[in-house]
């Protein structure tokens, strides 16, 4: 069955597809993939838009920053609904960089709105090794739609399982006190759920769809935090979680528990 673009990010995607063109140039760009819940279960209140853009040759400093500020004329915060635009996140891989692929791998530059304060102060992240490419890359090589290019199995290398777990291992290693997920809560919480989802299964799910598979195989005593996160994530319920700091950092602690302990058996 076709992917189907959405019809109401039409004209925000041809923006960015112009914003792209402008600061990379259409020649150097070998494909633009739209993925994650723009095109797998569907965009929910606040998602972002999702785009990978590999590239046939790095960009310089300079085509970085002008192309990191211009992408926030065509972006915005999440919640904005005013504005007709949903977040973008857009992330810049050289191919040079993938083939032979190693990980961590590395990217150009990742644009995203946690990041607008940074860039309209002037300060651009550099290039870096980024350990989550590599559910990145096998989350758009399972579904995405190339807006430029080809398929993305046809393109970007397939991620060793045993990267892959390295990337679920690396992510989960963050969060160890309550400041590594202060005002990222529902976030954090979906992510660990979509987590273990591929930790189990070996596939990438929508957070919603995630939270539900991880909702019936927890404990009943476990569930009302992931439950509150999945429905604020729908928008069925305001976000609370920020509020309720003893109950999430309990819920966050046995959940990375839980994959540890699962991780170690697996040895």
């Amino acid at each position: 069955m076709p992917i189907l673009l959405p019809h109401d990010i039409t004209a925000q995607l041809d923006a960015a597809l112009a914003v792209l063109d402008a600061h990379l140039g259409p020649a150097r760009i070998a494909a633009v993939h739209l993925f994650g819940s723009a095109i797998d279960g569907g965009l929910k209140p606040r998602s972002d838009i999702d785009l990978l853009v590999s590239v046939q040759e790095a960009p310089d400093e300079a085509a970085r920053a002008a192309l990191m500020r211009a992408l926030l004329a065509v972006s915005a915060p999440a919640g904005e609904a005013a504005s007709g635009r949903r977040p973008l996140e857009v992330t810049v891989l050289a191919l040079p960089a993938l083939h032979p692929w190693q990980y961590p791998a590395r990217r150009e530059l990742q644009f995203g709105e946690w990041l607008r304060e940074e860039l309209e102060a002037g300060r651009v992240e550099p290039p870096m090794a980024d350990p989550d490419l590599a559910v990145l890359l096998t989350q758009a090589r399972q579904k995405s739609m190339a807006l430029r290019g080809p398929e993305a199995s046809a393109l970007l290398p397939a991620v060793p399982p045993a990267d892959l777990r390295q990337a679920l291992q690396d992510t989960v290693a963050q969060w160890n006190a309550p400041a590594d997920w202060a005002g990222d809560e529902r976030n954090v919480v979906l992510a660990l759920a979509r987590i273990h989802f591929t930790a189990a299964t070996g596939g990438i799910a929508p957070k919603d769809v995630a939270a539900a598979w991880w909702l019936e195989r927890l404990p009943a005593a476990h569930r009302a935090v992931l439950a509150d996160a999945r429905a604020a994530y729908l928008g069925l319920k305001p976000d609370d979680l920020g509020r309720r700091p003893d109950e999430v950092e309990a819920w966050i602690r046995h959940a990375c528990a839980a994959l540890r302990s699962a991780w170690a058996a697996s040895r």
